[in-house]
């Protein structure tokens, strides 16, 4: 099971695709460490951002919660 963060990246993913998350033709894990990912997002007491490069997409995930896709804000995982 995936935490929050990746989640939501997945969901930024599929938002900016304006498809379903499990209509992407991207498979996340593939790309990434997603529990390194989950790690790092536990550090909100530190600044950090993370970029990635996807088939077609470039990501951005930063510790105050944007989640950018293609320099496109689609939302904030650190919110509840």
């Amino acid at each position: 099971m995936h935490g929050k963060v990746t989640v939501d990246i997945t969901k930024s993913i599929a938002d900016s695709k304006d498809v379903k998350p499990n209509e992407l033709e991207v498979v996340l894990n593939e790309h990434m460490d997603l529990d390194a990912v989950e790690q790092l997002a536990k550090h909100s007491d530190s600044t950090w951002r993370l970029e990635f490069e996807l088939p077609k997409h470039s990501v951005t995930v930063k510790s105050n919660g944007e989640i950018l896709v293609d320099g496109q804000r689609k939302r904030n995982w650190a919110s509840d």
